[in-house]
């Protein structure tokens, strides 16, 4: 598996990534801006990201705009959808209009609260078949 989290939080950035190393290549970045180029060069490289694990608030571009823009990205390729990657919304946000704009709207797959539990985020991984 092949991971990417997107946290401006470095403590959260690094917690996931603490979490996630062991069963994958995990890269990290700071923002949404951030994310969107490391999904853009991991596709040129032909090694994109089979997760990402996206916080909403972050400055310079936020979780929904950066989800969007890499669904455009996967949809220009041409993606089928069993190759898209995984996305896994984390955040302290639980209010409607996020939910729906995550799940429906950014094609997320699941959408966990924070402060992100280990057990939680890695039965959502399993169950999107990223663990054996």
């Amino acid at each position: 598996m092949k991971a990417l989290i997107v946290e401006d939080d470095a403590i959260s950035r690094k917690l996931m990534q603490s979490m996630l190393s062991p069963y994958g290549d995990c890269h990290t970045v700071a923002d949404g801006e951030e994310a969107v180029e490391a999904f853009r060069s991991a596709w040129e490289k032909d090694a994109p990201f089979d997760l990402i694990c996206m916080d909403i608030i972050m400055p310079t571009m936020d979780g929904h705009e950066a989800l969007a823009r890499i669904r455009g990205i996967e949809k220009d390729r041409e993606t089928p959808p069993a190759k898209k990657a995984k996305v896994i919304v984390t955040t302290a946000l639980y209010d409607p209009y996020n939910v729906v704009q995550a799940l429906y709207r950014g094609g997320a797959a699941s959408y966990i609260m924070k402060p992100v539990e280990k057990d939680k985020l890695l039965e959502e991984v399993r169950r999107m078949g990223l663990l054996g």
